[in-house]
Formats: C-alpha cells, sequence, structure tokens
C-alpha cells in the first residue's frame, strides 16, 4: 500500500512524540529549545496534513483514524510533562484536565456517532480552540529559556502561556458541550426509534 503524503506526516507526528518526551529530560537551554522545536514542528504538521489532503483530494480512512489519534496522543504528552515538572501547577492543572477530560469525551462521541454514520464536523471555533491550545503548550514547552526564545516584551513567556491555556480550556468547555449535545440528542433519538 503506498501512502499519501499526508499520512506519511500524520505518521511522522507520532512517531515525533516519543522522541519529544526523551528531549524534555535533556537539562538546560537545549532542553528547553528542542521539546519546543519538536512539538511546534509535530503541531504545524497537523495543520499541514489536512491542508494537503483537501487540496489534493488525498483524505483517507487511514488518516481518519490516524490523525485524531496522533493529536492527542502529542497534546497529553506535553500536558503530562508539564505537570509533572511543576510548569503548571496548582489551579492551573484544572485547565489542563479540562482540555485531556475533553480530548476523552470527543472521541467516545466519534465512536458512538460513527455507528449511526454520522460525522462530526470540526467548527471554525473548534480550530481555534485547537490553535490557542497549541500555541499555549508550545510557549509552556520553552521553560526558564522562555524569554530568549520567544520575547513577549514587557511580559513572561510562561504567564502568557498559562493565561493562553487557560483561555483554550474554556473553549474547549463551549465546544466540547456543543459536541456533547449532539451526540445526547442523536442517542436520545435513536432510543425513541427504538420504543
Amino acid at each position: 500500500m503506498k501512502l499519501k503524503i499526508p499520512n506519511i506526516l500524520t505518521i511522522g507526528r507520532i512517531i515525533i512524540v516519543p522522541i519529544f518526551v526523551l528531549t524534555f529530560f535533556i537539562p538546560g537551554f537545549f532542553g528547553d529549545l528542542i521539546p519546543f522545536f519538536l512539538f511546534a514542528l509535530a503541531s504545524f504538521t497537523d495543520y499541514l496534513d489536512g491542508l494537503l489532503a483537501r487540496m489534493f483530494k488525498e483524505e483517507s480512512k487511514l488518516g481518519e483514524l490516524l490523525d485524531p489519534i496522533a493529536d492527542k496522543i502529542l497534546v497529553a504528552a506535553a500536558l503530562i510533562l508539564l505537570v509533572m515538572n511543576g510548569t503548571i501547577k496548582n489551579y492551573e492543572v484544572i485547565a489542563a484536565i479540562i482540555i485531556l477530560t475533553r480530548e476523552i469525551l470527543i472521541s467516545g462521541l466519534r465512536e458512538f456517532l460513527a455507528k449511526g454514520k454520522i460525522t462530526m464536523q470540526v467548527t471554525s471555533l473548534s480550530k481555534l480552540k485547537t490553535f490557542i491550545q497549541m500555541l499555549s503548550i508550545a510557549i509552556l514547552l520553552t521553560g526558564e529559556s522562555g524569554n530568549k526564545i520567544i520575547n513577549f516584551q514587557d511580559y513572561n513567556a510562561q504567564t502568557v502561556g498559562i493565561i493562553l491555556l487557560w483561555l483554550s480550556a474554556f473553549l474547549t468547555l463551549y465546544t466540547g458541550y456543543d459536541y456533547l449535545r449532539r451526540g445526547i440528542d442523536h442517542a436520545i433519538n435513536q432510543d425513541e426509534k427504538i420504543n
């Protein structure tokens, strides 16, 4: 089977994850720079594989399967590492839990709706949520070197990252509720048909 370029990018994103995790434990400046670069690269391939698939009409069932898996593995690994090293701490952990819970919820909903051959269209707000989420995690990954890697002038990079993380968590709640409502409506309609 010949793999299409979007699928190669998606598989590459999955392969990046263990490398990203290992480089996270490198001490000092390079321990901040390399994971940040790998996460940013993986996030960009997420955008690129979808764009190429639509542009060249190369959407596939393999891509449909692997793309959300790759995204969830990447985000989950990054958030767990950031909580582990104390970058995300105290009440900030709630934002990370909201994001991870939504990822699990949407996976379950997609599986349930797929049985009824119903697809969940990604909304513009959901795409914005993903962008802000990826941006916040990338900034937080810069660690103590953040202000050298990304210069926010008068603002500390980590503070900007946490603010964006909370923003993405609120958007996550809103978009997650919308998806959940649609899933519950479908389930109720199916139950009514049976009864």
